[in-house]
């Protein structure tokens, strides 16, 4: 038997899709386990801060912190295979999609390398009866297609935990506002704001607050939530935001200037929203509402007209 024989045998795709589904089904089971996407003891001990533990996490059993820590191990021995590159700027896009499952940039890579072998796998077993070109390009394909699907999953969930922040982000400046008038602290103002919300923005507050309490300065600790978040307008807010402590301005002040700038922004993307709107509904309204509107119209009519010219023709 020649070795492409043997590769594309029933055995070595039933051995090779019986693997991918036990590595497949100990990534859901560790997810599901543990039932948290972000660890942040992992994050903070990466930054020097030991022993941080965040309260809404809830602990883990014991079977779900060994489950995902197999899981882990497997996926950074995976990482270690495929190919390195760009490693800070996937380091940089882990962290703006919040860390999920606290991977780092070579367990992401053993995951994509992971369901490159799974979807590989699944397409070889469609075509178990094909020939052997059809087989070898369906198995090139799902491994290709599985190869970037996280990398899709990874750009949506950036831009949809980007797009949460920006929405909530003139409401709680808004509300740190009111705060600190009331005689909070900013920290306490954070904090207090962190109570009533529970979307991304709160949850970077909660952690810019346990790393200031950690002992890290607070201009340290507001830029390190900028650059997590990679929303330009929270950028610019902290940015000014310490550009006036160093300065001496009052911080109430600073807030409620960027309260009415950030209300404006807002009011200036919906507006734009509004205008696209135009645009966005041609595509609907010539593909599917017009010609369903002369199929009602012109129906009945055009079968007249073929009676009609039936009966004058010879």
């Amino acid at each position: 038997m020649i070795l492409s024989d043997f590769v594309i045998s029933p055995f070595f795709v039933g051995v090779l899709i019986a693997i991918s589904t036990i590595f497949l089904a100990l990534a859901i089971a560790a997810f599901r386990a543990s039932g948290q996407w972000y660890i942040p003891q992992e994050t903070f001990a990466r930054e020097g801060f030991e022993g941080f533990y965040e309260e809404e996490v809830r602990e883990s059993s014991p079977f779900a912190a060994q489950l995902h820590t197999l899981f882990k191990r497997i996926l950074h021995i995976l990482g270690r295979i495929g190919p390195k590159r760009n490693l800070e700027k996937l380091a940089q896009s882990l962290v703006e999609a919040g860390e999920p499952g606290g991977w780092t940039p070579i367990d992401y890579l053993g995951f994509r390398t992971l369901m490159a072998g799974v979807f590989a796998s699944l397409a070889l077993l469609f075509y178990l009866g094909e020939p052997f070109t059809h087989r070898l390009s369906a198995f090139m394909l799902g491994g290709l297609l599985g190869y970037l699907l996280p990398s899709l999953w990874l750009r949506r969930r950036i831009k949809k935990r980007q797009l949460e922040i920006q929405r909530a982000l003139p409401d709680a400046i808004d509300m740190l506002t009111i705060c600190v008038e009331a005689g909070l602290s900013f920290e306490a103002a954070m904090l207090r704001v962190s109570s009533q919300w529970d979307n991304e923005l709160t949850r970077e507050f909660r952690r810019t607050v346990s790393e200031i309490r950690l002992g890290a300065p607070r201009a340290v600790a507001l830029e390190r939530m900028a650059q997590r978040s990679g929303v330009q307008e929270l950028r610019s807010f902290v940015a000014i935001l310490n550009q006036s402590v160093q300065l001496g301005v009052s911080i109430s002040n600073v807030l409620r200037g960027q309260a009415e700038e950030m209300r404006e922004q807002r009011r200036q993307r919906a507006q734009e929203l509004a205008h696209q709107a135009t645009v966005k509904i041609i595509f609907p309204l010539v593909f599917l509402i017009f010609p369903a509107l002369f199929i009602v119209i012109l129906g009945p009519a055009i079968t007249i007209f073929a009676e009609l010219f039936s009966s004058m023709s010879p």
